[in-house]
């Protein structure tokens, strides 16, 4: 695909190339990479001592040769004010990825900007404030100046309801220790700001608020346990699509016991066989065929259930492990709760939590039971109980490790079927032990340090919801676009644009007044029902068009930035290329907004209320690290400590340094001490009650097809970066919706038709894909899509926390025309390969 990036021949890296550690900032498995940089003028030669690779280059290397890279890892780059050569490639000594490299993180040094290249000229790179009927660029002292005059007028000192944040609470692109720190600081220490949301949920709070209740943190175990593991039992997770490199060199590996001798001499008194899958997921996904293929069909399980019965299916496989009597009492004795219920249900604990004898009986569910409302056989159900919890020959227990993501975290019933899986790795011992674990496996990388979030409440604000009522007055938005990753988004979209446009308006007609007057305009149309909207975010995003203030901020590999990966793995992201035009870290433009709200609080005579805004005296982005992580975790981690660590790092949390190097923490929960008050976790007593937010029953009787939804492998979130990529493009014009060839047949589709699918909350559009392995009356399209938003016909209806289901949602499909010219090339073929 060279000829897509309009490069014919690439350099040869140089011996003396600067070299920088990389984790890859897309999804959560971290890959380790490396960054070269060197002058534009020159490159390296084919003799071992003129090239980065050290190996003689003139001759054919070998098929899985680290000694290449490919046109996609290649760009030119700003760097310290230069034009420099950049190749960004996989790290062979990286033990999370071995060198392999995915569809988007080997693309990461063609999706950096470069003014030479044409790369990425859509970031953003001057502040920019509404004048004239338009954005305007402007210096940094006017837009934040702008920015703390209309939020100071709107609150005060302990009274600060009407200001409402939307901010990130991850790692990778646009988060990390440094920048999660930064904005808490400002609207969690200076400020107790409870009207805020996160990134893709409209509400502050967790995805996984039963394991963390029950005293599981979801990332307890290491990605070696895929190794180590008989059974891998994988709910609502795609990995092969969306944690491409944790799949391919850790449980492929597993499936086809290619690591046994190491299993072996790491287990020495257990049989130990290649480890079996049991994957839960309403579709047939590519992930199912790769472990096929790598497995053999017959040690793969795939329970196809009714979308939305993951809870009646948990507790079928919980309730039959516990008759059967496979169940490791000893550890039950030891490690948990022992008597009744240790948290009674209530509005901030959708499901009450204790003993294993008090959710056996709450949780239990006979198989013809179960099996009627998933839709599995029977059989089936015996079979993944047998695999994931029969003890194996000489009555050793089997080692399985569960994985589990958005398919139940974005499904039915969040709290009660996330505690359902948990029940059953508690119950069989495989927390905290090699080849167990119980972890989610993630979007993002982690990179979360912030003051508490106590005062913002259990269940949080429905973020969405209260601006759509008329609430808020100033809303700050810090790398989100909930226009693309929300639920209700049609009446979101409609009502957000007609607020922030009464503010345009009245902006509009007091050109050129003095910027008291302007604040006065601002604020007299907020109070009439309007909303001061700011910005900050790498690009223009459709939430951004509403804004009133833009501000530019950089992202990984512009600056340095540390977070953790699935496995707790932190590393640090070395800077090594130039933000555009002035844009900062986040943590700084934090920070600037701080010192700014202090001037003026200060110039209003609000003395008090101006010295909480101290202490933002930051240079730096290692600065603001110092000042959070480093002060609250011990003073242990220094960016010098973890740049010696490479990209391997140090998995959390770090308990030492000894020998020049930082130590951590293999697994959580090894010592079978949990995190509850008691060291003893709990069991989830959550009952199946069907389809438990509002709405959806009637929804799914009104309409014909379900209309699930997630990521593919070739975009990630929203296609934030790659909406000026021809490769993506090429191959994805439009959003996809899979669907039955019979399905298409009956509505009149073609291969590459656009429909419109629509319900009574909405409508969005994508492009027909037939897929065979869909079932009938079951499509899948691409979440968080910039054109065909699948958050327009979601419904509004959450679970008690506030958090959204997306994936079960029904409509009905119609024809919107044949396929334009742009997708005439496409191949329509199945993504399901045989290998020989």
């Amino acid at each position: 695909m060279a000829y897509k990036r309009h490069i014919d021949r690439l350099p040869i890296i140089p011996a003396d190339a600067k070299e920088h550690n990389v984790t890859c900032h897309y999804c959560i498995v971290g890959c380790g990479y490396k960054a070269y940089t060197w002058p534009i003028n020159r490159q390296g030669g084919t003799d071992p001592s003129q090239n980065k690779f050290g190996v003689d280059l003139a001759q054919q290397q070998e098929t899985q040769t680290p000694n290449w890279y490919a046109p996609s890892m290649y760009n030119i780059v700003k760097q310290d004010g230069r034009d420099v050569h950049l190749v960004i490639k996989p790290d062979p000594e990286c033990s999370v990825n071995g060198g392999l490299g995915s569809v988007r993180g080997a693309r990461i040094a063609e999706n950096r900007r470069s003014d030479i290249t044409g790369t990425q000229q859509q970031r953003l790179t001057e502040p920019m404030v509404w004048r004239y009927g338009t954005w305007q660029p402007t210096s940094w002292e006017d837009a934040l100046d702008l920015v703390a005059r209309v939020t100071a007028r709107v609150i005060d000192k302990d009274n600060e309801d009407d200001l409402f944040v939307s901010m990130f609470d991850h790692g990778g692109s646009a988060g990390g220790y440094e920048n999660t720190w930064g904005t808490g600081k400002l609207y969690f220490q200076s400020m107790k700001v409870k009207h805020c949301r996160i990134h893709n949920r409209p509400a502050y709070n967790s995805e996984v608020h039963s394991t963390r209740d029950m005293g599981v943190g979801e990332l307890n175990y290491c990605y070696e346990d895929y190794g180590l593991a008989d059974t891998i039992f994988m709910i609502g997770a795609n990995s092969l699509e969306t944690q491409t490199n944790l799949f391919l060199n850790h449980m492929v590996p597993g499936m086809r016991g290619e690591t046994l001798a190491k299993k072996q001499a790491e287990l020495p008194d257990e049989p130990h066989a290649p480890a079996r899958i049991v994957i839960v997921d309403p579709r047939r996904t590519v992930t199912v065929n790769a472990c096929e293929e790598a497995a053999g069909a017959e040690n793969v399980l795939h329970l196809q259930i009714q979308s939305g019965t993951d809870l009646a299916l948990l507790n079928t496989i919980f309730t039959h492990i516990a008759d059967q009597g496979w169940v490791d009492q000893a550890f039950i004795d030891t490690s948990t709760f022992r008597e009744g219920v240790a948290q009674p249900e209530d509005p901030a604990h959708p499901a009450a939590l204790g003993s294993f004898e008090a959710a056996r009986e709450a949780c239990r569910m006979s198989l013809a039971q179960g099996a009627a409302i998933c839709g599995v056989p029977e059989a089936d159900i015996v079979k993944a109980a047998e695999w994931i919890a029969r003890p194996k020959e000489g009555g050793a227990r089997r080692r399985t490790v569960t994985c589990y993501e958005k398919g139940i975290i974005w499904g039915n019933d969040n709290y009660r079927t996330i505690g359902a899986a948990v029940n059953i790795a508690l119950a069989t011992g495989n927390v905290g032990r090699p080849g167990g674990g119980v972890a989610r496996l993630g979007g993002h990388q982690e990179g979360y340090m912030r003051p508490s979030d106590a005062h913002v409440g259990r269940p949080a604000a429905y973020i969405d919801d209260l601006l759509i009522r008329g609430r808020g007055k100033v809303h700050h938005i810090w790398a989100n676009d909930h226009y693309k990753t929300t639920l209700n988004a049609v009446e979101f979209k409609r009502v957000y644009n007609r607020r922030t446009n009464m503010v345009k308006e009245a902006m509009d007609a007091r050109a050129g007044a003095t910027r008291e007057e302007m604040v006065d305009a601002i604020v007299g149309a907020i109070e009439a029902g309007g909303l001061f909207s700011v910005n900050v975010d790498i690009i223009h995003t459709q939430i951004g068009q509403q804004a009133h203030v833009i501000l530019p901020a950089v992202e990984s590999g512009e600056m340095n930035l540390t977070s953790m990966n699935g496995e707790r793995r932190m590393r640090l992201v070395e800077k090594y290329m130039d933000g555009p035009g002035s844009a900062k870290p986040d943590c700084l433009i934090a920070a600037g907004l701080a010192q700014a709200l202090e001037k003026v609080l200060t110039d209003d005579g609000r003395a008090d209320y101006a010295a909480q805004f101290k202490g933002y005296d930051w240079a730096t982005e290692e600065d603001a690290f110092m000042d959070g992580y480093h002060a609250n975790t011990g003073q242990i981690v220094t960016y010098d400590r973890l740049r010696a660590m490479g990209n391997n790092g140090v998995q959390e949390p770090v308990t030492g340094y000894e020998d020049g190097k930082l130590v951590g923490t293999k697994r959580l929960y090894s010592d079978g001490t949990f995190g509850t008050d008691d060291g003893k976790a709990r069991f989830c007593a959550g009952a199946w009650r069907g389809l438990q937010a509002p709405g959806k029953e009637q929804q799914k009787a009104a309409y014909r097809y379900l209309i699930n939804n997630g990521r593919s492998n070739i975009h990630w979130q929203n296609w934030f970066l790659d909406k000026e990529n021809d490769f993506v493009f090429d191959r994805f014009p439009f959003p996809f919706l899979e669907i039955h060839p019979d399905d298409m047949t009956e509505l009149g589709l073609k291969p590459g038709d656009l429909v419109e699918i629509w319900n009574d909350v909405g409508a969005t559009q994508a492009m027909a894909c037939p897929t065979p392995t869909a079932r009938p009356g079951e499509t899948f399209m691409v979440f968080g899509a910039p054109s065909g938003t699948q958050g327009n016909v979601i419904n509004a209806g959450t679970n008690e926390l506030v958090l959204p289901n997306y994936k079960q949602t029904w409509a009905n499909i119609r024809k919107i025309s044949d396929p334009p010219a742009s997708v005439r090339h496409l191949t329509f073929k199945s993504q399901e390969v045989e290998l020989g």
